[in-house]
């Protein structure tokens, strides 16, 4: 079965294990997922099954959007619930207060990914060393924030969305209001995702690949057997001959191809559209 859609992973079970389920519930061995969702998140899952799960990397993806509520006052090292050590009674904030400063997190971001995270020191995962009571320190990294806002402040607790980048930590974003907000510790008691790019969950219904593509349609004009058997495309035969991927369409099939400095190569050939 080849098929591409989004699911809605619940809270509480990990990526993989969600994954375990649909392989069952479709009666499909050869299964993935693109943009792992921790075991306490729950939302929008881009799944894709037979020879579409070699389409991820090439999906339009990007940016995310998330709504994520924030503990105010409630120490986690894992930023979450998973691993609450005391809460803290805090002050309450105005709501116009908090609005400028969930609104404060727009732009580019410079900071600090959490502990409990899969990034690898030295070749080992960061949350196995956090788990381990190893001690050490992860570089900071850069994510640009698109729109944040202020959904709901029912103190303190504090719901907001953010559309963000690729690979944007939503448990650090909660860390950095709480900080702004001159409150020591925060951790996030729920997180959503709730869109991948153009990815919306909509009953798992089989997603059109020729519109979830990140590129743009090429048109071949020569001899179509050589789409057909995968031959060496001549580039003087494509429309578009700038450097760059692209997809053609070759009816019941695509191929995915990437030109470069004049030379054109297969990087995905015959895909079956359903």
């Amino acid at each position: 079965m080849n098929r591409l859609f989004v699911a809605f992973k619940p809270t509480g079970i990990s990526s993989n294990f969600f994954l375990s389920r649909l392989k069952r519930k479709y009666g499909e061995k050869k299964a993935g997922f693109s943009g792992t969702l921790d075991p306490f998140a729950q939302g929008t899952l881009i799944i894709g099954m037979g020879a579409h799960t070699k389409l991820f990397r090439f999906l339009a993806k990007t940016p995310k959007t998330y709504r994520a509520t924030l503990w105010l006052g409630a120490k986690s090292d894992s930023l979450d619930t998973e691993m609450i050590e005391y809460v803290d009674i805090i002050k309450e904030f105005s709501h116009t207060s908090m609005q400028k400063v969930v609104k404060s997190l727009e732009g580019d971001l410079e900071y600090e990914p959490p502990i409990f995270s899969a990034k690898r020191i030295d070749g080992k995962r960061a949350y196995d060393l956090a788990r381990a009571g190893i001690k050490f320190e992860l570089n900071k990294i850069n994510s640009t924030i698109y729109k944040s806002k202020l959904i709901n402040y029912s103190h303190p607790f504090v719901t907001f969305e953010v559309t963000v980048s690729e690979g944007t930590y939503i448990r650090s974003l909660g860390s950095i209001i709480a900080r702004r907000l001159g409150v020591e510790f925060g951790s996030l008691s729920a997180l959503q995702r709730l869109s991948e790019g153009q990815f919306l969950f909509d009953g798992e219904k089989q997603l059109d690949i020729k519109k979830s593509l990140n590129m743009k349609q090429n048109f071949y004009h020569g001899d179509q057997q050589n789409l057909k058997y995968g031959r060496v495309l001549a580039l003087e035969d494509l429309e578009t001959k700038d450097d760059g991927y692209y997809w053609l369409d070759s009816g019941d099939t695509i191929s995915i191809i990437y030109i470069n400095d004049k030379s054109v190569k297969y990087e995905l050939n015959k895909v079956s559209v359903c």
